[in-house]
């Protein structure tokens, strides 16, 4: 994949991640993230190479992911103030793991030759990244220690998973 392909990839899930938290805190509504999401994955799907991957890629990744998040909910080790959830999760949650799946599909590919270094800062970013949303006080952390334990346990096992997937699929 040339480098501007995966630039822009990455450009529009980092705007959608910043329409779906900023949406949220500043027009106390899910619809900047909720529109834009849907927009970028429709325009990814249509400049995919590769439909068939994108579609495996995009479930394999985001249903772990909006379960696992559903579960840690459901067991009170955190929690968002969002205006409308969809079950357990803020309704941007559904568009935002996929979006974040398809840099799986696009983006990640590299990482492959890096398995070590991809598990650990899956491990690193991942929780990081749940955390920033801390301070904004859009997710409640309810228990610290199970917040980080899970969450790096998670985001090394989902990296594993994924570089499992790749090699053995050849995806």
């Amino acid at each position: 994949m040339n480098k501007l392909k995966a630039i822009l990839i990455l450009s529009g899930y980092q705007l959608t991640w910043l329409l779906c938290v900023f949406g949220e805190l500043i027009y106390n509504s899910y619809l900047p993230g909720l529109i834009f999401g849907l927009f970028f994955l429709y325009v990814t799907f249509i400049k995919s190479d590769n439909k068939k991957n994108f579609i495996s890629i995009l479930f394999c990744i985001s249903v772990p992911g909006y379960l696992f998040d559903s579960i840690l909910v459901y067991l009170n080790i955190y929690n968002f103030e969002t205006s409308f959830n969809l079950g357990l999760l803020p309704i941007w949650m559904a568009i935002l793991w996929p979006s974040f799946a398809v840099l799986f599909n696009e983006v990640f590919r590299f990482l492959e030759k890096y398995k070590l270094i991809a598990i650990f800062l899956s491990a690193l970013l991942g929780p990081l990244t749940y955390y920033s949303g801390s301070p904004l006080g859009l997710l409640i952390i309810n228990n610290l220690f199970l917040f980080v334990i899970s969450m790096i346990g998670f985001w090394a096992a989902l990296m594993m998973y994924y570089l499992t997937l790749i090699i053995n699929l050849k995806l």
